[in-house]
């Protein structure tokens, strides 16, 4: 979900490794250990929670989390909680990391201290208010100055346990008086409108005089405030929770009598400040935070048009994505975003080929084929994973659940085995559950993806023209990708191939890796496997298995999967599960008279249906057709006063969804829309509020059959399982490119080096692979060219929205602390100039 701004969209992203916490206070009980979860946050928002770790202070966590940010937010946050023995969870403490520090910690594991949580730490959202200072002349011919703070409306307050009905008080502060006034509660919403105006006399009344309206009690009114708190009113005997303040001086009337301005909530000013906090231990964090600014698809034509040409470019050495490669610092991230561009083209296989095919020529010995991290490896490797999650659902994911769920002993190393445990019980159940994954994934060949097997079978082609002599090698080509790379992994860990939630427990874990070792061996058709293993229980091991029976699966595996035969049975007529998860939804009222409320059930998405039931492993209470999914769309909170809702409507009515939170939203109204697109009946309009008493409650409409009055989002047609925004990845190409642009000077250099001087290759450029320098430097010339006009129009876009940019508006409340780096950052860059005078005023 993008933000749409004038012909640009802004994407955001944020890839979370969760490592580790140590040093959390001991439990104050006899027992000092505690069970711990952590948990990610928008703000106050949960967006994903990690598994619990039980009786640690130092809990080990080692999980992934990725999401694309569908809103705004001032914090992502991290809050460790204790699971006490009666269910219950308390807060030990947290991480709040400010949107605008993100960069700061970009990509390398850092330790975060945690911090306590309480009611005035805990704020978020923002207020809209208006004051207007003005001359009052009584009927004695006297002056009197009053202040009028209107309070407009807020936006995004939290929501308290479960509920937020919020009230605000309006304080005049002055050096010996204080009086509040107080709004109207607001019920049920997050983004109440106040609109109430509240008069404070500000001065004493003097004898009229003609002077400026702020001379009169100058130094009084200069030290004055107003002072706005948010409260949520509570029915709880505890009182109201606070929400956060917002101060604002009224010298900044004194060039106006009139300020108007969004202000970011602020949590309570106390007056002094805290003892030294008590230590609470420490996460180690690895963040990435990305934003991608992308422009119309015609910005990225010329580009694209090089990068796609790449395959026909001989050498491919010479082309525009092998040169990503090169200067890359790693070669995933050059990766990623090629092979998401080329499948989203149509263009992959051809591009696979061609690196693969000059990789094997430039390769002396089979035995090494496809073994460092080049740019072919992780291009594969990526192109898998992105084409192989189903697959590897359907393979894996039922006997990895098992192996998770039973927990039954599996070492094998003696020196690890634990008192109670029996080493040839352990040996057994090891071997029962290798035999079993080995079969699942030698009998899958025919389920294995079109666009992987026609990858497999040009590098089988590529690696036996080049090395004749070796008959093997064309199974090794292969094994060292769908084994070594595929499988191996995604035993070893689940939770990153989506086919765990979570990472396992320890014993699990050595049990996964346990299999994942015997399963590569038995893939990798080796000359002598027991060798191979450094661990010598791990050689008597694997001496349990049939060599020559393994041996003969694999080969007849292989074979099928780098065939060149389309082989048209091999397409999967079951359904595919695409999504799966608690939410709540509406009764739809399908009987007469029963009660339209709201109720907890399990949701499957597949590419047949969209079902729901009361639980997991009943049987579904409703099945839609996705034929008849006319369009999703989001709900507006205002209709039943809930965050993130949606709606799946259908020809006879409309099912309203509450999603867990705003990334749950996004991702469930995204799948569904991809998966219903190819719909002919598909809606053009909608009605974005729900139909409720008789009307819809967007257009008043009465019938419940009026046309939509408002466009539906949906787009065109795209892959399910391969979804891919190109303009979005070539802008990813594009950032690369203008970060490593002196990388690409060298490699020039070195082009230029290679055409006068044929010798022994000097060192500063012994890092590039260029086969032909002048087609390498026309290639470079041609990307440098392409770069520097989009960077001249992403220049552009941000000196056109310094100009339009005001501090104090809603896209830019004051408190938002990224603006005044964002001002900087312009101002030092830019010769123009923009309300720096209202900043510095805001500020004082």
């Amino acid at each position: 979900m993008a933000v749409e701004e004038e012909g640009l969209r802004v994407f955001q992203s944020v890839k979370i490794k969760i490592g580790e916490a140590k040093n959390l206070p001991p439990y104050p009980g006899p027992n000092k250990m505690r069970d711990c979860y952590c948990t990610v946050n928008l703000d106050q928002e949960e967006v994903f929670r990690t598994k619990i770790v039980e009786k640690s202070l130092c809990p080990f966590y080692g999980e992934d989390f990725y999401c694309e940010i569908p809103r705004s937010f001032r914090h992502l946050s991290f809050y460790i909680f204790d699971r006490d023995v009666f269910r219950r969870d308390s807060i030990i403490g947290k991480v709040a990391v400010k949107k605008e520090d993100l960069q700061k910690y970009h990509g390398r594991d850092t330790w975060f201290q945690f911090q306590h949580v309480d009611a005035d730490s805990e704020v978020q959202g923002k207020v809209h208010l208006e004051l207007r200072l003005s001359e009052v002349i009584t009927d004695s011919g006297v002056v009197c100055h009053k202040l009028a703070a209107r309070d407009l409306e807020c936006q995004g307050l939290p929501i308290v346990n479960g509920q937020c009905d919020p009230y605000a008080t309006v304080t005049l502060l002055g050096p010996s008086r204080s009086e509040a006034k107080k709004t109207k509660v607001k019920r049920k919403t997050n983004n109440p409108q106040f609109d109430e105006v509240f008069y404070f006399e500000v001065t004493r009344p003097l004898s009229y005089t003609r002077r400026s309206h702020f001379d009169v009690e100058e130094e009084d009114v200069d030290k004055m405030a107003v002072r706005i708190d948010l409260w949520n009113a509570s029915n709880l005997k505890f009182g109201d929770e606070f929400l956060g303040e917002i101060k604002i001086p009224l010298k900044v009337l004194r060039q106006s009598s009139v300020h108007e301005a969004w202000y970011f909530l602020q949590p309570r000013d106390n007056g002094s400040k805290s003892a030294k906090p008590d230590d609470l231990g420490s996460l180690r964090l690895n963040v990435v935070y990305t934003e991608d600014h992308v422009f119309a698809a015609e910005y990225y034509q010329p580009l694209r048009d090089l990068l796609l040409k790449s395959a026909d470019v001989e050498p491919v050495s010479a082309s525009a994505a092998h040169v990503l490669g090169e200067v890359c610092r790693e070669k995933q991230e050059a990766a990623i975003p090629l092979v998401r561009l080329f499948l989203h083209y149509g263009k992959i296989v051809p591009f696979l080929s061609a690196i693969a095919n000059a990789e094997v020529n430039r390769t002396l010995d089979p035995n090494t084929i496809f073994r460092g991290n080049s740019l072919t490896s992780k291009c594969i490797d990526e192109t898998m994973k992105l084409a192989g999650m189903h697959y590897l659902q359907v393979t894996l994911k039922p006997i990895i659940d098992e192996i998770c769920g039973d927990h039954k002993p599996c070492e094998i190393d003696p020196v690890k085995l634990k008192d109670a445990e029996n080493l040839d019980n352990n040996r057994e159940n090891l071997r029962h559950y290798v035999d079993r994954i080995f079969t699942v994934i030698t009998n899958s060949g025919v389920s294995c993806p079109t666009v992987m097997c026609d990858i497999f079978f040009s590098l089988r082609e590529s690696a036996a023209k080049r090395f004749q002599g070796d008959h093997d090698v064309r199974y090794t080509a292969v094994s060292s990708f769908i084994f070594l790379r595929f499988f191996a992994p995604a035993i070893l860990s689940p939770n990153l191939f989506h086919l765990r939630p979570h990472h396992p427990d320890q014993q699990t874990s050595r049990t996964l890796t346990l299999i994942s070792k015997t399963i590569q061996t038995l893939g990798s058709l080796a000359k002598s496997k027991s060798a191979s293993f450094k661990e010598s229980y791990m050689a008597s091991f694997y001496d349990f298995f049939n060599e020559h029976k393994y041996a003969d699966a694999v080969k007849n595996f292989l074979d099928l999967i780098s065939s060149s035969g389309r082989r048209d049975h091999k397409r999967i007529e079951t359904p595919i599960m695409l999504k799966e998860g608690f939410m709540i939804k509406r009764a739809q009222g399908r009987k007469r008279f029963g009660r339209k409320n709201f109720k907890k059930r399990w949701f499957c998405l597949t590419n047949h249906e969209f079902m729901y039931h009361k639980n997991k492993a009943d049987h579904p209470l409703c099945n839609i057709p996705i034929e008849n999914i006319l369009a999703v769309e989001k709900l507006e909170e205002e209709s039943f006063k809930m965050k993130n809702m949606f709606q799946v409507i259908q020809p006879e009515r409309a099912l309203y969804i509450q999603a867990n939170n705003c990334v749950e939203a996004k991702d469930w109204i995204d799948i569904l829309t991809k998966v219903s697109q190819c719909n002919k009946k598909r809606l053009s309009t909608y009605h974005p509020s729900a139909y409720l008493n008789g009307h819809w409650l967007c257009c008043k409409a009465s019938s419940d059959c009026a046309a939509g009055c408002s466009p539906c989002t949906g787009g065109l047609p795209a892959n399910i399982q391969l979804d891919v925004d190109g303009d979005r990845e070539t802008e990813r190409i594009y950032s690369l490119f203008s970060t490593y642009m002196s990388k690409l000077d060298k490699m020039q250099e070195a082009c230029g080096s290679k055409s006068v001087y044929d010798g022994p290759e000097q060192e500063e450029y012994s890092g590039f692979v260029i086969d032909d320098p002048q087609e390498t430097y026309k290639t470079l010339k041609l990307l440098a060219a392409t770069v520097h006009t989009l960077e001249q129009e992403h220049a552009q876009y941000k000196k056109d929205k310094f100009m339009k940019t005001k501090y104090g508006s809603q896209e830019h409340p004051i408190g938002d602390k990224s603006f005044h780096g964002y001002i900087r950052q312009q101002s030092e860059s830019s010769t123009c100039s923009i309300g720096m005078g209202e900043e510095q005023k805001f500020d004082s």
